[in-house]
Protein backbone atom coordinates (compact mmCIF):
# COMPACT_ATOMS: atom_id res chain seq x y z
CA UNK A 1 0.00 0.00 0.00
CA UNK A 2 1.15 3.40 -0.69
CA UNK A 3 2.38 6.05 1.83
CA UNK A 4 -0.82 7.44 3.18
CA UNK A 5 -1.08 11.49 3.39
CA UNK A 6 -3.93 13.33 4.89
CA UNK A 7 -6.38 14.79 2.48
CA UNK A 8 -6.66 18.30 4.64
CA UNK A 9 -10.47 20.24 3.30
CA UNK A 10 -11.02 23.38 4.70
CA UNK A 11 -14.42 23.82 6.11
CA UNK A 12 -16.09 27.10 4.73
CA UNK A 13 -16.84 29.88 6.32
CA UNK A 14 -20.08 30.34 8.44
CA UNK A 15 -22.38 33.44 7.25
CA UNK A 16 -24.21 35.39 9.30
CA UNK A 17 -27.29 37.18 8.14
CA UNK A 18 -28.55 39.77 10.77
CA UNK A 19 -31.93 41.91 9.48
CA UNK A 20 -34.05 44.06 11.89
CA UNK A 21 -37.08 42.44 13.96
CA UNK A 22 -40.09 43.08 12.38
CA UNK A 23 -41.45 42.43 15.28
CA UNK A 24 -40.43 45.71 17.39
CA UNK A 25 -42.60 48.22 16.54
CA UNK A 26 -40.24 50.67 17.92
CA UNK A 27 -37.83 49.85 15.09
CA UNK A 28 -39.50 51.61 11.73
CA UNK A 29 -36.28 50.74 9.48
CA UNK A 30 -37.26 48.46 7.10
CA UNK A 31 -35.06 45.65 5.57
CA UNK A 32 -34.85 47.38 2.35
CA UNK A 33 -33.74 50.55 4.32
CA UNK A 34 -30.76 48.24 6.32
CA UNK A 35 -28.62 46.97 3.17
CA UNK A 36 -25.78 48.87 3.43
CA UNK A 37 -23.39 49.19 0.70
CA UNK A 38 -19.84 47.91 2.35
CA UNK A 39 -16.32 48.63 1.00
CA UNK A 40 -15.57 45.27 -0.23
CA UNK A 41 -12.53 43.40 1.32
CA UNK A 42 -11.48 41.45 -1.41
CA UNK A 43 -12.60 37.90 -0.23
CA UNK A 44 -12.47 35.16 -2.48
CA UNK A 45 -15.70 33.01 -3.80
CA UNK A 46 -16.98 30.41 -1.47
CA UNK A 47 -15.80 27.23 -3.22
CA UNK A 48 -18.61 25.32 -1.28
CA UNK A 49 -21.56 25.45 -4.23
CA UNK A 50 -23.40 22.83 -4.64
CA UNK A 51 -21.16 21.38 -8.02
CA UNK A 52 -17.90 21.37 -5.73
CA UNK A 53 -19.74 19.13 -2.83
CA UNK A 54 -20.98 16.80 -5.49
CA UNK A 55 -17.30 16.19 -6.85
CA UNK A 56 -15.72 14.89 -3.60
CA UNK A 57 -14.61 11.73 -4.22
CA UNK A 58 -14.57 9.20 -1.62
CA UNK A 59 -10.80 7.30 -2.49
CA UNK A 60 -10.95 5.08 0.93
CA UNK A 61 -12.36 1.94 -0.38
CA UNK A 62 -12.80 -1.67 1.19
CA UNK A 63 -8.87 -2.12 1.24
CA UNK A 64 -8.49 0.61 3.28
CA UNK A 65 -10.99 -0.23 5.38
CA UNK A 66 -9.50 -3.57 6.10
CA UNK A 67 -6.28 -2.33 6.36
CA UNK A 68 -7.48 -0.32 9.65
CA UNK A 69 -8.81 -3.11 10.97
CA UNK A 70 -5.68 -4.84 10.99
CA UNK A 71 -3.75 -2.03 12.33
CA UNK A 72 -6.79 -1.93 14.70
CA UNK A 73 -6.34 -5.28 16.17
CA UNK A 74 -2.25 -4.58 16.56
CA UNK A 75 -2.97 -1.86 18.70
CA UNK A 76 -5.15 -3.93 20.75
CA UNK A 77 -2.86 -6.48 21.17
CA UNK A 78 0.24 -3.35 22.26
CA UNK A 79 -2.56 -2.18 25.37
CA UNK A 80 -2.89 -5.42 26.56
CA UNK A 81 0.87 -6.97 26.46
CA UNK A 82 2.24 -3.49 27.95
CA UNK A 83 3.65 -4.48 31.23
CA UNK A 84 5.08 -0.75 32.55
CA UNK A 85 2.31 1.33 33.84
CA UNK A 86 3.86 4.51 32.63
CA UNK A 87 4.01 2.60 29.28
CA UNK A 88 0.57 1.94 29.07
CA UNK A 89 -0.02 5.75 30.09
CA UNK A 90 1.77 7.13 27.54
CA UNK A 91 0.16 4.72 24.82
CA UNK A 92 -3.54 5.96 25.94
CA UNK A 93 -2.22 9.42 25.86
CA UNK A 94 -0.50 8.97 22.55
CA UNK A 95 -4.11 7.44 21.23
CA UNK A 96 -6.04 10.01 22.33
CA UNK A 97 -4.05 13.13 21.25
CA UNK A 98 -4.36 11.16 17.58
CA UNK A 99 -7.98 10.63 17.35
CA UNK A 100 -7.90 7.09 17.90
CA UNK A 101 -9.18 6.03 21.68
CA UNK A 102 -12.82 5.80 20.74
CA UNK A 103 -11.54 2.60 19.02
CA UNK A 104 -10.16 0.98 22.32
CA UNK A 105 -12.64 2.27 25.21
CA UNK A 106 -12.99 -0.83 26.61
CA UNK A 107 -9.44 -1.54 27.17
CA UNK A 108 -8.73 2.02 28.36
CA UNK A 109 -11.17 1.68 30.65
CA UNK A 110 -10.02 -1.49 32.48
CA UNK A 111 -6.16 -0.05 31.93
CA UNK A 112 -7.02 3.35 34.03
CA UNK A 113 -9.48 1.22 36.45
CA UNK A 114 -6.58 -1.15 37.43
CA UNK A 115 -4.08 1.88 37.57
CA UNK A 116 -6.66 3.96 40.01
CA UNK A 117 -6.47 0.66 42.22
CA UNK A 118 -2.90 -0.05 42.39
CA UNK A 119 -1.80 3.44 42.39
CA UNK A 120 -1.36 3.52 46.32
CA UNK A 121 0.11 -0.01 46.91
CA UNK A 122 2.68 0.30 43.76
CA UNK A 123 4.53 3.64 43.15
CA UNK A 124 8.06 2.44 42.88
CA UNK A 125 7.81 3.28 38.61
CA UNK A 126 6.51 7.09 39.32
CA UNK A 127 8.64 7.78 42.68
CA UNK A 128 10.57 10.85 42.14
CA UNK A 129 9.21 11.00 38.54
CA UNK A 130 7.12 14.24 38.10
CA UNK A 131 6.10 13.37 34.69
CA UNK A 132 5.11 9.92 35.31
CA UNK A 133 3.19 11.31 38.09
CA UNK A 134 1.08 14.51 36.52
CA UNK A 135 0.42 12.20 33.09
CA UNK A 136 -1.29 9.80 35.61
CA UNK A 137 -3.26 12.41 37.14
CA UNK A 138 -4.29 13.64 34.46
CA UNK A 139 -5.53 10.91 32.53
CA UNK A 140 -7.57 9.38 35.78
CA UNK A 141 -9.12 13.01 36.31
CA UNK A 142 -9.95 13.40 32.70
CA UNK A 143 -11.86 10.22 33.16
CA UNK A 144 -13.44 10.72 36.58
CA UNK A 145 -11.17 8.53 38.67
CA UNK A 146 -10.85 10.35 42.34
CA UNK A 147 -6.95 11.65 42.58
CA UNK A 148 -5.76 13.75 45.38
CA UNK A 149 -3.97 16.56 44.33
CA UNK A 150 -1.34 16.16 47.38
CA UNK A 151 0.39 13.71 45.06
CA UNK A 152 2.52 16.57 44.04
CA UNK A 153 3.79 17.84 47.43
CA UNK A 154 6.51 16.03 47.03
CA UNK A 155 8.09 17.94 43.75
CA UNK A 156 7.06 21.47 46.32
CA UNK A 157 9.83 23.29 48.40
CA UNK A 158 8.77 24.65 51.55
CA UNK A 159 7.41 28.04 50.24
CA UNK A 160 5.10 26.12 47.49
CA UNK A 161 7.19 26.30 44.82
CA UNK A 162 8.20 23.31 42.41
CA UNK A 163 11.85 22.68 43.24
CA UNK A 164 14.35 23.92 41.99
CA UNK A 165 16.33 20.36 40.89
CA UNK A 166 13.09 20.38 38.63
CA UNK A 167 13.47 23.46 37.12
CA UNK A 168 15.34 21.70 33.87
CA UNK A 169 12.91 18.86 33.54
CA UNK A 170 11.06 20.23 30.89
CA UNK A 171 8.94 16.78 29.87
CA UNK A 172 7.56 16.68 33.81
CA UNK A 173 7.24 20.45 33.69
CA UNK A 174 4.67 20.44 31.10
CA UNK A 175 3.07 17.28 31.84
CA UNK A 176 2.80 18.97 35.23
CA UNK A 177 1.59 22.16 33.69
CA UNK A 178 -1.28 20.01 31.68
CA UNK A 179 -2.21 18.11 34.27
CA UNK A 180 -2.82 21.79 36.33
CA UNK A 181 -6.04 22.69 34.12
CA UNK A 182 -7.96 19.91 35.86
CA UNK A 183 -8.16 20.84 38.85
CA UNK A 184 -10.86 21.57 41.23
CA UNK A 185 -12.70 24.03 43.06
CA UNK A 186 -10.17 24.95 46.00
CA UNK A 187 -7.56 23.40 44.82
CA UNK A 188 -4.24 25.33 45.30
CA UNK A 189 -1.29 23.20 44.90
CA UNK A 190 -1.23 22.87 41.10
CA UNK A 191 -2.86 26.90 40.33
CA UNK A 192 -0.07 28.04 42.58
CA UNK A 193 2.89 26.13 40.91
CA UNK A 194 0.77 26.77 36.74
CA UNK A 195 2.32 31.01 36.72
CA UNK A 196 5.97 29.31 37.59
CA UNK A 197 6.07 26.24 35.02
CA UNK A 198 4.61 28.67 32.88
CA UNK A 199 7.53 31.09 33.52
CA UNK A 200 10.14 27.89 33.28
CA UNK A 201 8.77 26.75 29.98
CA UNK A 202 8.58 30.17 28.14
CA UNK A 203 12.30 30.45 29.01
CA UNK A 204 12.88 27.23 27.53
CA UNK A 205 10.76 27.68 24.40
CA UNK A 206 14.09 30.28 23.76
CA UNK A 207 16.80 28.49 24.74
CA UNK A 208 16.12 25.18 23.35
CA UNK A 209 14.97 24.12 19.80
CA UNK A 210 17.24 20.80 19.23
CA UNK A 211 14.32 18.58 20.79
CA UNK A 212 12.23 19.75 17.77
CA UNK A 213 8.98 17.43 18.95
CA UNK A 214 9.23 18.14 22.70
CA UNK A 215 9.79 22.24 21.85
CA UNK A 216 6.32 21.94 19.51
CA UNK A 217 4.25 20.23 22.43
CA UNK A 218 5.53 23.25 25.27
CA UNK A 219 5.13 25.72 22.18
CA UNK A 220 1.36 24.47 21.77
CA UNK A 221 0.45 24.05 25.23
CA UNK A 222 1.16 27.45 26.00
CA UNK A 223 -0.87 28.99 23.26
CA UNK A 224 -3.59 26.83 24.47
CA UNK A 225 -3.78 23.55 27.18
CA UNK A 226 -4.52 20.42 25.76
CA UNK A 227 -7.86 19.89 28.25
CA UNK A 228 -9.51 23.01 26.04
CA UNK A 229 -9.09 21.84 22.49
CA UNK A 230 -11.27 20.47 20.50
CA UNK A 231 -9.98 16.86 20.34
CA UNK A 232 -10.51 16.31 16.49
CA UNK A 233 -8.63 19.35 15.85
CA UNK A 234 -5.78 18.30 17.86
CA UNK A 235 -5.81 15.17 16.06
CA UNK A 236 -5.16 16.59 12.64
CA UNK A 237 -2.66 18.55 14.29
CA UNK A 238 -0.98 15.78 16.52
CA UNK A 239 -0.21 13.52 13.68
CA UNK A 240 1.93 15.93 11.83
CA UNK A 241 3.80 16.21 15.02
CA UNK A 242 3.63 12.89 16.03
CA UNK A 243 5.48 12.00 12.57
CA UNK A 244 8.33 13.85 13.76
CA UNK A 245 8.87 12.09 17.05
CA UNK A 246 12.12 9.80 16.96
CA UNK A 247 9.68 7.42 19.64
CA UNK A 248 6.66 6.92 16.96
CA UNK A 249 5.10 3.95 16.59
CA UNK A 250 4.78 3.55 12.79
CA UNK A 251 1.63 1.18 13.63
CA UNK A 252 0.10 4.13 15.28
CA UNK A 253 1.17 6.76 13.23
CA UNK A 254 -0.35 4.94 10.00
CA UNK A 255 -3.63 3.73 11.98
CA UNK A 256 -3.93 7.36 12.83
CA UNK A 257 -3.92 8.66 8.96
CA UNK A 258 -5.93 6.07 7.81
CA UNK A 259 -8.71 6.63 10.37
CA UNK A 260 -8.58 10.47 10.37
CA UNK A 261 -8.95 10.05 6.25
CA UNK A 262 -11.71 7.61 6.47
CA UNK A 263 -13.82 9.67 8.98
CA UNK A 264 -13.39 12.79 6.62
CA UNK A 265 -14.55 10.23 4.12
CA UNK A 266 -17.70 9.81 5.42
CA UNK A 267 -18.65 13.40 6.61
CA UNK A 268 -17.65 14.25 2.90
CA UNK A 269 -20.24 11.67 2.15
CA UNK A 270 -22.98 12.90 4.85
CA UNK A 271 -22.11 16.25 2.95
CA UNK A 272 -23.40 15.67 -0.27
CA UNK A 273 -25.95 13.32 0.89
CA UNK A 274 -27.79 16.51 2.93
CA UNK A 275 -26.94 18.54 -0.12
Amino acid sequence: MEKLLIRWVKLPKVKLFFSASQSDPTNKTSIEDANITRRSANYHPAIWDYDYVQSLRNDFDESYKERASKLKEEVRMMLGNVVDPLEKLELIDTLQRLGLSYHFDAEINKTLKNISTDRISTVAWKKDNLYATALEFRLLRQHGYKVDQDVFTCFLDDVGNIKSSLNQDFKGLLSLYEASYLILEGETILENARELVAKLLKQYLKENKDHQYLWMLVDHALELPLHWRMPRLEARWFIDVYEKNKDKNPIILELAILDYNIVQSIHQEDLRYVT
